[in-house]
């Protein structure tokens, strides 16, 4: 934890210098342990400028997920909350699960530099090269009703988009139930897994994929398209480690309103704003069957509104969503 306290000081300060005096007695350790705490730090891909009377200042920080910095980034620390970073995982949401299911205090994260078999809904397989994207999952045992956690990833998703747009200079938004887009290109997906235990949910992961730094030239063919990354719509790369620990803050406080019932004023008009799908002619396939009507919206379930050529309205709980041309 010293690496952090670290970089708690010197963030503090920027872009001013922070005595290794002070620092060492802020801690209550020797000069002589800070600065090899902070050779440390460059060899973890950290930068300082030192000066004789000033002391030290933050000159570059690592582009990859890194703990200490996270730590130190956090605005908010969840009492209990605690998080880890893998050099690789075969699924963020199945090692979340496991660990939950071996009684790992929650909630917790579980973070990714890449993924072997990272899935999305109905088990299809997530791009997740070790390219500097995030792959992140969270896990909670809310014991609540399952029926109460009908919108939770509609919730989520659009927690996630205000997130997303202090980051970028485009407006993000949701495709009906789980996809982060803009103007039609992927940049994020989520998927919910729960356990249920008799009529409460004993195990909850949320589970986010979100493009970040990805280079344009990397995604395989079939993705070139349809899939973009954040630091495409910004112009340049996006602080990893400061998204991350924004995404903890958020991530965490969401859930906490949405297990209070504190969310439901807030979401039908967050909902509305970042609804991609509202007023769009949709095609809705799933169970074998096609659909075919406008987006109303969604209702106090979750489901997706559609209004048929007929004018008749209905709600559906799954499916997957085409928007039509010239819809």
């Amino acid at each position: 934890m010293t690496d952090t306290l670290i970089l708690r000081e010197l963030l503090a300060a920027e872009p001013g210098w922070v005595s290794g005096g002070m620092i060492a007695s802020k801690l209550g350790v020797s000069r002589v342990s800070v600065w090899h705490q902070m050779e440390k730090l460059r060899a973890q891909g950290f930068s300082f400028e030192a000066q004789p009377a000033k002391g030290y200042r933050l000159s570059k920080r690592p582009q990859g997920l890194h703990g200490g910095l996270i730590e130190a980034l956090l605005r908010v620390r969840r009492k209990g909350f605690t998080f880890e970073i893998l050099d690789q995982a075969d699924s963020t949401n199945d090692e979340a699960a496991r660990q939950l299911a071996a009684g790992r205090p929650a909630p917790f994260a579980v973070f990714a530099r890449m993924q072997t078999k990272g899935r999305g809904r109905f088990g299809r397989a997530w791009h997740s090269a070790a390219n500097g994207n995030l792959y992140s999952s969270f896990a909670f045992r809310p014991r609540i009703a399952p029926e109460r956690m009908q919108t939770f990833t509609l919730w989520m998703g659009v927690t996630i988009c205000e997130l997303v747009s202090k980051f970028v200079p485009v407006e993000p938004a949701v495709k009906w139930p789980n996809d982060i887009v803009f103007d039609g290109r992927k940049s994020g997906g989520m998927l919910t897994e729960a356990r249920v235990d008799a009529d409460q949910i004993r195990d909850l992961v949320f589970g986010l994929g979100l493009n970040v730094n990805s280079p344009a030239s990397g995604w395989p063919a079939d993705l070139a398209r349809s899939a973009v990354s954040l630091s495409e719509l910004a112009g340049g790369p996006i602080d990893l480690n400061r998204l991350t620990a924004a995404l903890i803050g958020r991530v965490l406080l969401a859930y906490e309103r949405f297990t209070e019932g504190e969310h439901v004023d807030g979401f039908a008009e967050l909902w509305k704003k970042y609804d991609v799908l509202r007023g769009r002619e949709v095609t809705l396939s799933g169970a074998g069957r096609t659909r075919r009507g406008r987006v109303l919206g969604v209702d106090d379930v979750g489901s997706l509104l559609l209004r048929d050529e007929h004018g008749r309205t209905r709600g559906y709980r799954a499916g997957e969503v085409t928007i039509d041309k010239g819809g």
